[in-house]
């Protein structure tokens, strides 16, 4: 068992991470809770996979189940709101802690609830995917989708413990396994060539989910998303380098209306585009682009670019939450292990791009 202290404005948390640690989890929730309910908030997916061990663990303290549909096309406001009526329900008062059990659609709508129910109860995240366990369910940005983009309402709202048992990872459909991967090569990207190395190296034990490899790569990068956070919890500055890839991701996943791309597949294209605009752009040396190329095909097919124009792209880039005055700002990288945040680039440079990557054998 790991533990990772992460900083927060109103109070430092823990990620306790390693195989086995669900088991112990009631004990520590309980300790952090204010003498109020504890509500599970799951979907119906998971809930058949995990529910029966996640309810013997929590017997004594909780209640029947909130379960909400976890495709991405139902983040939005209207779950969101289910789950407070169901709350609201079940009696929750401001005391109450949630308890979310589940991936990245799971953890946001939970949190988004969290913030705004009651005007803000205890949450405590137990991530089932690794995209969860590696990104989403550290650092306290919540939110849901509007279909003019992905995020565009939500709410800065820390948990108060994530347990991250690897253990949940094995029941993952390859898929969802391998989205969670191009967020682990994020990591590499962003800020540890090592862990960059060591994907390369080790990608045939990871895709085999060897107990050892999966430990390795999930307390790595919780332990730099943890740094990143707790520098800048608000996305003032340095935290904006945990989105390189997410442009272009999340005009992909707007343009498609969620319905192409699971998150972390769209990241991993998100991530090509990055990589080629700044060798565009003199930041990136072709080599490097080429390795970070290698790598995300190295985890397995992608879904096909969609067939929508540059231009297309570019206005749903520009609902982007980094966007300033109307200009698209990228996260680029300089080298492996170091990015640069707030790059702008001309439109036209940005639309070449997205014509080779539509072009690309790799996103076919």
């Amino acid at each position: 068992m790991k533990k990772i202290r992460v900083r927060a404005a109103n109070g430092s948390y823990e990620i306790v991470c390693g195989r086995g640690v669900l088991g112990q989890a009631a004990k520590p929730v309980m300790r952090r809770n204010r003498a109020g309910s504890v509500l599970l908030v799951s979907s119906p997916r998971v809930w058949r996979h995990w529910g029966s061990r996640i309810e013997r663990v929590f017997k004594a303290v909780s209640r029947a189940p909130i379960l909400f549909d976890d495709r991405e096309r139902a983040k939005n406001l209207s779950t969101a709101e289910q789950v407070c009526r169901r709350l609201a329900r079940a009696g929750a008062s401001r005391r109450a802690t949630l308890v979310a059990v589940g991936g990245g659609v799971v953890g946001d709508v939970a949190g988004f609830v969290a913030a705004s129910y009651a005007r803000g109860v205890a949450l405590v995240h137990i991530p089932t995917t690794l995209v969860a366990q590696v990104d989403s369910a550290i650092g306290g940005k919540t939110g849901v989708n509007l279909p003019e983009g992905k995020n565009l309402i939500g709410a800065f709202y820390p948990p108060k413990l994530v347990i991250s048992d690897s253990d949940l990872l094995q029941t993952l459909p390859p898929r969802e396994f391998r989205s969670g991967l191009y967020e682990v090569i994020k990591y590499g990207v962003i800020g540890d060539s090592g862990l960059f190395r060591y994907l390369a190296r080790g990608m045939d034990k990871i895709l085999r989910r060897e107990a050892a490899a999966l430990d390795f790569i999930i307390e790595r990068s919780a332990r730099q998303k943890a740094r990143v956070v707790s520098r800048d919890e608000h996305e003032s500055g340095l935290r904006e380098i945990l989105n390189f890839g997410h442009t272009f991701a999340h005009a992909l996943e707007t343009v498609t209306r969620y319905r192409r791309y699971l998150h972390g597949e769209a990241v991993g294209l998100g991530m090509i585009a990055a990589s080629r605009l700044a060798v565009a752009l003199g930041m990136f040396s072709e080599r490097d682009a080429a390795r970070v190329v290698e790598l995300v095909a190295s985890v397995g097919p992608l879904p096909p670019w969609p067939r929508v124009s540059p231009a297309r792209m570019l206005a749903a880039m520009r609902f982007d939450k980094k966007t300033r005055g109307g200009r698209v700002r990228f996260v680029l990288p300089e080298r492996i292990g170091r990015v640069r945040c707030g790059v702008e680039a001309d439109p036209q440079a940005v639309a070449q791009v997205l014509r080779k990557c539509a072009a690309s054998v790799l996103a076919r």
